[in-house]
């Protein structure tokens, strides 16, 4: 059996953007701020070594590649000053790392879903624990991560059937979400609960669905939501968890969080 003098290692990736990001991260890059050559030229320098090695690259990879050419090219085309304040145009690379922060937010949220997993599946719990319940309290049903992104790809999937609107410049963010859940909450009981699927629905555009989903997980990390499902396999509802009124107090988290995303 003979073997390759030369055993060379390259990186697998699920995908571009997890290219991209894994290039731009090593290398310190403020993402607002891409080198685009530099990155092109990197990217594909590894689509050529991932060529040579018999790597098959899906589709995904090739019109990325097309499009950061496609980006270099026209920050290279020179613009006439005058031109330019009469018609100011966009940063090109604004809608590649809109994508691309976008991408990371979910990637984050995957990560804490995982994390999430293995600890729920290190924790032992007695199956005769509803013995030590009170006859009269309803217990709720332990619901995860893993089902708040199901509804969330159910609602995503609904979006692409529904008609399109036009919205001008949104600028809808996570710390606007979590402002929206606080006022939606402020005025229930703590047995009051909203069905998530409906504020999903309520929103308006992709991007407000996913600020929203952001705006949730931050809420149940600090303990001023959780989430309940009153059936197995049921809707999946929000409700005031122990903290809301400490978090909803003060407007220190929500700052902090907005500087986070920014």
């Amino acid at each position: 059996m003979s073997s390759s003098p030369l055993n060379v290692q390259l990186a697998l990736y699920e995908g571009p953007l997890d290219l991209l990001l894994d290039l731009i991260r090593k290398q310190e890059i403020n993402i607002y701020d891409i080198p685009i050559a530099q990155i092109t030229q990197q990217y594909l320098d590894y689509v050529q070594k991932a060529m040579e090695l018999d790597i098959e690259l899906s589709a995904e990879f090739v019109y990325m590649a097309a499009t950061l050419i496609h980006i270099k090219s026209k920050m290279l085309l020179p613009r006439d000053p005058e031109l330019e304040k009469i018609d100011p145009q966009e940063d090109p690379r604004k809608e590649l790392v809109d994508r691309l922060l976008e991408h990371e937010r979910f990637r984050s949220a995957a990560q804490m879903l995982q994390e999430k997993r293995l600890i729920e599946e290190a924790v032992w719990s007695n199956p005769q624990i509803h013995q030590f319940s009170a006859e009269d309290e309803a217990p709720e049903l332990q619901v995860t991560l893993f089902d708040l992104v199901k509804t969330l790809e159910t609602v995503l999937e609904r979006l692409k059937n529904r008609p399109l609107y036009e919205v001008s410049k949104e600028d809808v963010s996570v710390p606007d979400m979590i402002v929206f859940l606080k006022n939606r909450m402020r005025e229930l009981s703590k047995s009051h609960t909203l069905p998530v699927m409906d504020l999903f629905e309520r929103q308006k555009s992709r991007r407000a669905m996913i600020c929203l989903f952001l705006a949730i997980l931050e809420m149940v990390k600090q303990q001023a939501l959780a989430l309940t499902q009153k059936e197995s396999f049921g809707e999946i509802h929000i409700r005031k968890d122990e903290a809301f009124d400490q978090v909803l107090a003060t407007g220190d988290d929500t700052a902090n969080i907005a500087e986070e995303y920014n």
